[in-house]
């Protein structure tokens, strides 16, 4: 018999968003880094042509590349939520969890590369707002002193 998935089962969607809300030793110290990045998708390659980038990840369809990029212009622009302050080791389970849990409740995409000691969690620029409640509803905090104003539309 399969398992219930969260939209399947009112009891068990209520008790996943009454979890991802309760503060737990996962809660983390987030910061906004202060660069604003594009991800692009390069089919077939295996390397980039420059080394103007952040983070590279080769798969068999191809690379993906983080770079950053200027704050204004054509394009997808991203956010980056990083937890340096809570830098944790391989080991600690649930960390990453703990941070796209509540974004992924609040319908928010996310991009992820992870160091060795912490996570860099991409939200689209223009959801950076409601990323930053969410967040900080599921008990995390996040220090928005490199958060950069936006113009209103």
């Amino acid at each position: 018999m399969p398992s219930p998935t969260r939209g399947s089962d009112p009891f068990l969607s209520g008790r996943l968003s009454i979890l991802c809300r309760v503060p737990s030793p996962t809660a983390q110290r987030l910061g906004v880094v202060p660069s604003v990045f594009a991800v692009e998708h390069v089919p077939h390659a295996t390397f980039p042509e420059d080394d103007e980038w952040i983070a590279l990840v080769r798969a068999p369809e191809g690379l993906t590349i983080v770079r950053e990029t200027w704050p204004t212009g054509s394009g997808e622009r991203w956010i980056g939520l990083y937890g340096g302050a809570s830098a944790h080791g391989l080991d600690a389970p649930g960390m990453l969890a703990a941070v796209v849990g509540p974004l992924a409740e609040a319908a928010i995409p996310v991009f992820v590369a992870s160091t060795y000691h912490a996570d860099l969690v991409l939200v689209p620029d223009h959801r950076i707002d409601e990323a930053i409640t969410a967040l900080e509803s599921a008990g995390h905090s996040v220090d928005t002193t490199h958060l950069k104003p936006r113009p209103t539309p």
